[in-house]
């Protein structure tokens, strides 16, 4: 079907039929379901574009403040300030790390001050430390999914209006009592039409798909290795205070 699409079209263009090749004229020629095509593309074209804006932006804020972020609580965990470093975490709301650090700190610190609470000290941040790990996981990840959904599902919407735009041509074939090109230059064109946009809008969700994807797993990587280092630093701390 692709191959007789691009056919028709290559005809289309050399006999420099006028019919369907303006936007304008092709919008007011369409039929209700065509456009319905159209429109449902352009919404998830704009969707999908919100999410890319959205999700550069949390990225790009994450990464900076992170780098800032673990120089300054490293050195206040060196001087042994715990107080020090949660008021940091709590001046870098955007950054990955201080989430995840500042909810171990605090769960550490509460058991130092407090012998009501049960059980292990280290143990308890470590299961703090995962629990806010999964939750920033969950932070990062929002709306990266429904790239993956437009991605998938574009190209069969534009498909969809690719059959829209055949079966016009053919009811112009019953109406014109004609098989030339003139007859299905409409339907052509709006097949066409909705092919490329079905692409257009699936192309890049992919692409921003895998690129979101493989920074989220680096993201990953650096909350659990910083709460690696910070277990480490509990045990020490733990371990010096018992002596």
């Amino acid at each position: 079907m692709l191959l007789q699409l691009q056919v028709w079209a290559f005809l289309l263009l050399q006999e420099g039929a006028a019919v369907g090749w303006d936007p304008r004229a092709l919008w007011a020629q369409m039929g209700t379901l065509a456009r319905a095509v159209v429109i449902i593309l352009f919404i998830m074209s704009a969707w999908s574009l919100g999410v890319m804006i959205d999700r550069l932006i949390a990225y790009a804020g994450a990464r900076k403040q992170s780098r800032q972020f673990a120089p300054a609580v490293a050195g206040a965990l060196r001087e042994g300030k715990l107080d020090e470093a949660i008021k940091i975490a709590d001046r870098f709301k955007k950054s990955h790390l201080a989430k995840v650090v500042v909810a171990g700190l605090q769960e550490f610190r509460a058991h130092q001050l407090s012998s009501e609470i049960p059980g292990e000290e280290v143990e308890a941040s470590k299961r703090a430390l995962e629990r806010a790990e999964a939750i920033v996981h969950a932070e990062l990840k929002r709306g990266v999914s429904n790239l993956a959904t437009i991605g998938a599902t574009a190209p069969f919407v534009g498909l969809f209006g690719t059959v829209v735009g055949i079966i016009n041509a053919f009811k112009g074939i019953s109406t014109e009592k004609s098989t030339g090109l003139g007859a299905v230059a409409g339907g052509i064109s709006e097949a066409l039409v909705a092919t490329a946009i079905g692409l257009f809008v699936a192309i890049p969700a992919f692409w921003m798909f895998n690129y979101f994807t493989t920074r989220i797993e680096g993201f990953d990587v650096e909350m659990g290795n910083s709460s690696s280092e910070l277990i480490d630093y509990f045990l020490k701390r733990s371990q010096r205070a018992g002596k």
